[in-house]
């Protein structure tokens, strides 16, 4: 089956899959009403300089203050500095120049860079950076040293600033890479008037639209067909590629059928069970994913999968099954930052190699940056995965009202007995004859019939008549106690 990038196109949204031999392995999502801003540059004001912190707040006329911290300093500032303190360099009201590198998330603002980029199909341009790069995917030493020459060239005949060779370019002509730096570099000029020209709290410049970068950043070679469901980001594609992408003009098609693009390939489904937090595996083993805020835990379970042979057998094939649904799974949610990978315990050592080994051969897939450890003793795996964007999740989803987040609940029992408490505390400071409990039809049923005697004892001892009355909209932790 073919590699594809789909994209579905509504007014509220810009929905992206890519499709692996019939699978969904990732799903961008960008909202019209809360846009993503990485890549985006500002012309911002310090608000606020943090010394111990090594960072500063930044007024880019976003929401809240962004973060910038001394390590995402441009190699020019970072010269500039000659040390930690962000302080030497930095003062409030001062303007600067920023980048968005990490959309906000959650309370956090921004996360921001000084040392800018602009990105084309298959260069990156860093105008405050003298040194060039070349991907580390490219892995053909031969090809790195082409790649590397036509970089130094081009900066050294254009005295510009450096260059990083994307995996895009690896055997592209060296005409077509010359004109995507020339392209680049005329951006950046134009980008430059507008610094000099605008005021604090300014957008400078917007990257592309989703639909368009998906076109920039997720093609390759393998993909064989770019389906659109809209006819006018259709006909946008087109022109894109055919003047930045010629190669690929042919493969961009538009999807006109009734049934929506998304639901004939099956993605609709992949998107709730992306949200899930148990997904099964083929064997019956499951994996169950755990999102909190400072990381994200995975957990490896046999499941109903008993195996054939022994149980050492049994638990290395449920996780060498795990490691091919983790990766998948890693860039379908988009999870980011640190990872723990609860394998299953194997106490042959051979096993634990080629687990750890089918790790890093399944995440050369993932287009985002990872680094992963050794298997410890207690069979935890420690990934980190770079996060510019809010997971699927975060996209998705808010806090459960009735939870707050917590992902349980206090049982009714509990909320009877904290009832009581209240109670008392009420009746001891204030005199009354009576008093009206408000609560969830679950607690008042609990009170009237297992806590029943419980009840008369208490209103015999305070000398008070407890009247009840539900609630229907009160969660089973929601309870109030009014004096009559």
């Amino acid at each position: 089956m073919s590699d594809e990038i789909l994209l579905n196109i509504t007014p509220q949204e810009t929905r992206v899959a890519v499709v692996e031999n019939g699978v969904v392995q990732e799903v961008i999502i960008e909202r019209t009403s809360r846009k993503g801003l990485v890549g985006n540059i500002y012309k911002g004001e310090v608000s606020r300089v943090l010394p111990g912190m090594h960072a500063v707040f930044v007024d880019a006329g976003l929401d809240r203050n962004a973060f910038l911290h001394v390590s995402d300093l441009s190699s020019k500032d970072a010269e500039k500095l000659g040390s930690n303190n962000i302080d030497r360099l930095l003062v409030e009201h001062q303007d600067i120049v920023v980048q968005v590198i990490k959309d906000p998330l959650g309370s956090k603002g921004a996360r921001l860079t000084t040392e800018l980029s602009i990105p084309s199909r298959y260069t990156v341009y860093l105008p405050y950076s003298s040194v060039c790069g070349i991907s580390q995917r490219i892995e053909c030493e031969e090809e790195r040293t082409r790649l590397k020459d036509c970089l130094d060239g081009f900066q050294e005949q254009f005295d510009t600033g450096a260059f990083i060779a994307r995996t895009a370019a690896e055997s592209v002509d060296e005409d077509v890479l010359r004109s995507d730096m020339m392209f680049l570099v005329k951006l950046w000029n134009s980008i430059n008037e507008r610094i000099q020209d605008t005021s604090s709290g300014t957008l400078i410049h917007n990257d592309l639209p989703l639909s368009v970068r998906a076109l920039r950043d997720l093609y390759r070679e393998k993909i064989e067909k770019i389906r659109v469901d809209s006819r006018e980001t259709y006909q946008s594609l087109v022109t894109f590629a055919g003047e930045f992408l010629p190669e690929v003009t042919d493969m961009i098609e538009h999807y006109a059928g009734e049934r929506p693009i998304f639901d004939i390939f099956g993605i609709e489904d992949d998107i709730q069970k992306a949200l899930d937090r148990k997904v099964f595996l083929k064997s019956g083993g499951d994996l169950v994913f755990d999102q909190t805020e400072a990381m994200t835990t995975i957990d490896v379970n046999t499941g109903g999968y008993v195996g054939k042979r022994s149980l050492e057998e049994t638990i290395f094939k449920t996780n060498l099954e795990a490691v091919q649904t983790i990766v998948r799974h890693l860039r379908l949610r988009n999870l980011g930052g640190i990872i723990i990978i609860d394998f299953i315990d194997m106490r042959d050592e051979d096993h634990k190699t080629q687990v750890l080994n089918a790790l890093e051969k399944q995440l050369e897939k993932d287009h985002a940056k990872t680094s992963i450890t050794e298997v410890s003793a207690l069979g935890l795996v420690e990934m980190t995965r770079k996060r510019t964007r809010g997971s699927l999740q975060n996209i998705l989803c808010e806090p459960c009202v009735t939870c707050s987040g917590r992902g349980v609940l206090k049982t009714a029992e509990t909320t009877c007995l904290e009832i009581f408490r209240e109670i008392i505390r009420e009746a001891k400071q204030y005199n009354m004859e009576s008093l009206l409990v408000l609560a969830s039809n679950e607690v008042v049923e609990i009170l009237l019939d297992e806590e029943a005697s419980t009840l008369s004892e208490l209103e015999k001892f305070l000398g008070v008549r407890i009247r009840f009355r539900v609630e229907s909209q009160y969660t089973q932790e929601q309870y109030d106690v009014v004096l009559l």
